[in-house]
């Protein structure tokens, strides 16, 4: 039984909606938090926004990413158009990604949340810590 063609917007996102063209705002407005403040999302924005960048410069420098992961989380923010995709046509293939205007405004937002993930990263471990043992069953 043939089932067609089922894409990406087929998927059903992490925040548990269908990415169709049904879903309601409060929907859309999720995924699109989901998508930016992903843990692979941030660095790879950050980096974009800088200018373009490689693939390989993306991997060697998002700590822990795997290719499969960056290759999903690229192709997620190109589709969100939050990330522009340039292929040129070398021996090999040189492919470039930037950030389009609408990922540059959230450049500040997501470097002062960086920012203050850095300055309190102690804290909250501590916290964690702290809570651990005082609820340690």
């Amino acid at each position: 039984m043939y089932q067609g063609h089922i894409g990406v917007t087929d998927e059903v996102t992490a925040a548990g909606c269908v990415a169709d063209h049904t879903e309601d705002a409060a929907c859309t407005v999720r995924q699109v938090l989901d998508r930016v403040g992903g843990k692979w999302s941030i660095g790879i924005l950050v980096a974009a926004s800088a200018g373009p960048v490689r693939f390989t410069e993306l991997e060697r420098s998002i700590e822990g990413i795997s290719r499969r992961m960056l290759t999903l989380t690229l192709r997620n923010l190109e589709r969100d158009g939050l990330l522009e995709r340039t292929v040129y046509p070398t021996v090999p293939p040189r492919v470039e990604y930037v950030a389009t205007p609408m990922a540059r405004e959230l450049y500040d937002s997501l470097t002062a949340l960086t920012t203050w993930a850095e300055r309190h990263r102690e804290r909250i471990a501590a916290a964690r810590a702290d809570y651990d043992r005082l609820h340690a069953g």
